[in-house]
């Protein structure tokens, strides 16, 4: 057991995020941009690589115990990736990990996965600031995860 699992207080200091690509798009200099940022702001990054499967992704989430899954989608399948995503999180009790998205997305689409349960969308120009500070924000407003 590793000494963060072991120290509470070090564990609820420290946000591990997985970033993801789901499907067929191969597009990752972006996905590692936010990993790179996320870490450089004192996050625990797991990335997955490429060509992901919805299943894949959320066993991955469970097994590294993360507080954020984030997922970066360019290539239009993010209105059928991310029900499929948030349908796996609820059936393996773990809804209380925050799935986030990031990519190119119709307006319309952002509000609809927004109330499907995504926690957040960012776009593709969103700052790399703003990317971390979103991050915080949502666990922040989460609160502490449940034990599993």
């Amino acid at each position: 057991m590793s000494e963060r699992n072991e120290n509470p207080q070090h564990r609820d200091a420290i946000i591990r995020v997985l970033i993801a690509k789901v499907g067929l798009d191969g597009h990752d200099r972006g996905v590692k941009i936010v990993a790179r940022c996320l870490r450089d702001a004192g996050m625990d990054v797991i990335y997955t690589g490429l060509h992901r499967t919805p299943e894949e992704v959320v066993s991955t989430a469970i097994q590294e115990d993360v507080d954020v899954l984030g997922v970066s989608l360019l290539s239009g399948a993010h209105m059928t990736i991310f029900p499929r995503l948030i349908a796996l999180l609820r059936e393996s009790d773990a809804a209380d990990i925050l799935l986030v998205g990031g990519g190119v997305m119709p307006d319309e689409d952002v509000a609809a996965l927004k109330e499907l349960g995504v926690a957040e969308i960012l776009l593709q120009d969103t700052p790399p600031d703003a990317i971390v500070e979103t991050v915080r924000r949502v666990v922040r407003a989460r609160g502490p995860r449940s034990a599993h």
